[in-house]
Order: structure tokens, then C-alpha cells, then sequence
């Protein structure tokens, strides 16, 4: 399947960045991450240069070597989506072709903070933008759907609109975090006559989005637990119920510790669980992010317990 071909569906983890104890990229300690995952059987993509991996603290620069080394890493094995985060949209077509250029296979479009003023009474804006990233490639675009709350939303009629003029418009990564409007995009975007995908991004409450119908997840949880994800999707895409709750309970304690207040920290806790784990050296984040307390750190082992994917400690002696 082609770059320009290929249709954003199934589990795709969003992979974190590790940063060394200067705050640079670590490129070894990412490329080992990229593996980690990757390996997972089941998962369709991997996207980079999103939330989980600070895009916001990230140069373009570095956002292209991000990109690269992770295409060098994992070859043709697994279709890369790479962010796209800028508020305007030469900036955003820049980046676009930057991505393209590189190799990725698709692209996920973060909304301007330009928006969060009063954007969503102008839905011609976001037609703009789009259109101009539109115009800058053809790889297939993902639109990232914010909840309402967050002032740079994207209301359904406009969603609609989009899908409509935009052909390479292919997927949304759905965050709207109200299970009414959740569905209403699945049924809405997904029938159309060109079906737009809605990738479930409600990693909080994962099964319930899941079993509403969507066509994949877009997750940054799936960056420390992918094969759990897997699992849930496939007993989900089964009608599996009792499969899907039984996988469900060992996601849930570390969905409730990743989406705990405040939800900036989510991807700070999804990288000392890495730690925790073996499978990175640090859990190093870039500033105004800071590390987490002991007692959070805490928090986390025992909901990797919980999940069996880590063991308990043994009990001291009397």
C-alpha cells in the first residue's frame, strides 16, 4: 500500500520522545521505544510528533529528525503518521511537505490555537487551513476533533463540511469526550458517501468508545500498553463481550492513573510506567512539564501491578 493509499483504521499507538538528562532528544533510547512497540502483532501504524512525544517543545527541526529516525527504524514494516502542530497554515503546509517528503504515510492535524477565539462560528477557517495543507500534499489527513470545552473544537457540521471538500481527509482522531457526540460522529462521518474514519482517542474510557462502532483507536496509552489494546480491539471487532471486559479490567487502573487530574501529566506518567517497566532508561520531560511526585510514582506501580504487567513486590520479612 502506498503512502497516498493508505486509510487511517485499527490500533495506532502514538510513541513518546526520550529525551537524555539535558533535555535532548535521546535518539538510541527512541529508536528502542519505536522498537518496543512496533513489535506489538496487530497494531496498523504508529504515529510520532504528537502530544505523547512534546511535540509543543519541539523544534521543527527536530520534529523532521524525529520523523526520520523513526522511519529509518522501522522501514516498510508499519505505516508512520507524523503531527502536524502550527497555527498558521503556511507553517502548517510547510510542515506538511516537510513530512511528505520525509516518507510518512499520513498526517495528523492538530487545530490552530488561532481557533480557540471564537473559530468554531467560522468554519470557513478551518476549511483554509485544511485546504491549505491539502493543497501542500496529498498524503491522507487526520483531523484532530478537541472537546468542546477546549474553545478549538471542530462542531459536526463543520467536521461534515470538511470531509466533504477535502478528499485526502480520510480519518478523525475523535477527543470530543462526550459519548453522545462520540457516536454521532461515528455514524455521521463514518456514512458518509466518502467514509471518514473516527479513531477513538477516549483512551479513559476506551471499551465504551470502542464498542459504539468506531474504526480504530489513536492512543497514546497504546505507547506502554499496545498489545492490550490490541486485544480489546480484536475482542471488540468480534462481538467477544466477555473477552473485551475481561481486558477491559486490566486496562482500567491504568487508564484511571494515566487520565487522572491534571491530564497534562498523562504522557509525563505513561513514561516512568516505561521506566518502571525496563523499557526505557528515563522518563526525562521537557519543561513547562515537570516530573512527577514519588507518592503519583507510586500510584503507577501499583496500577502496572494491577494491569499483570508488572510483579508485586515481595512482602518483607516479620
Amino acid at each position: 500500500m502506498s503512502a497516498r493509499t493508505f486509510v487511517p483504521h485499527g490500533v495506532i499507538p502514538a510513541t513518546l520522545l526520550a529525551f537524555d538528562d539535558d533535555g535532548g532528544i535521546d535518539a538510541a533510547e527512541t529508536r528502542r521505544h519505536l522498537r518496543d512497540v512496533a513489535a506489538t502483532e496487530g497494531i496498523s501504524a504508529i504515529t510520532v510528533n504528537g502530544h505523547a512525544s512534546e511535540v509543543h517543545a519541539c523544534t521543527e527541526a527536530e520534529q523532521q529528525r524525529v520523523l526520520a529516525l523513526t522511519l529509518a527504524e522501522l522501514g516498510d514494516r508499519l505505516p508512520v503518521i507524523s503531527g502536524v502542530w502550527a497555527d498558521g497554515s503556511a507553517n502548517a503546509a510547510r510542515i506538511a511537505r516537510m513530512a511528505a517528503a520525509e516518507g510518512a504515510s499520513a498526517l495528523l492535524v492538530f487545530p490552530s490555537q488561532v481557533f480557540g477565539m471564537g473559530g468554531q462560528l467560522r468554519p470557513e477557517m478551518a476549511l483554509a487551513h485544511f485546504g491549505a495543507i491539502a493543497a501542500a500534499t496529498d498524503l491522507p489527513l487526520i483531523v484532530f476533533a478537541y472537546p468542546e470545552r477546549s474553545t478549538v473544537s471542530y462542531p459536526l457540521e463543520t467536521l461534515v463540511r470538511l470531509a466533504e471538500t477535502i478528499p485526502s481527509i480520510r480519518a478523525i482522531k475523535d477527543w470530543c469526550n462526550d459519548p453522545v457526540l462520540h457516536e454521532r460522529h461515528i455514524r455521521t462521518l463514518q456514512g458518509l458517501a466518502r467514509p471518514v474514519n473516527v479513531l477513538s482517542t477516549h483512551s479513559a474510557w476506551l471499551m465504551a468508545s470502542l464498542v459504539l462502532g468506531c474504526n480504530g483507536l489513536l492512543s497514546g496509552s497504546g505507547s506502554v500498553i499496545p498489545e492490550l489494546q490490541v486485544a480489546l480491539w480484536r475482542a471488540v471487532q468480534a462481538g467477544d463481550l466477555p473477552a473485551a471486559r475481561a481486558v477491559h479490567e486490566r486496562i482500567h487502573p491504568l487508564a484511571e492513573a494515566f487520565y487522572a487530574a491534571p491530564a497534562l501529566d498523562m504522557h509525563n506518567r505513561m513514561k516512568e510506567c516505561l521506566v518502571m517497566l525496563g523499557r526505557q532508561a528515563r522518563a526525562v520531560v521537557r519543561p513547562p512539564l515537570v516530573r512527577i511526585t514519588p507518592a503519583e510514582r507510586a500510584r503507577l506501580r501499583a496500577a502496572l501491578v494491577a494491569a499483570g504487567l508488572l510483579a508485586a513486590p515481595a512482602a518483607r520479612a516479620a
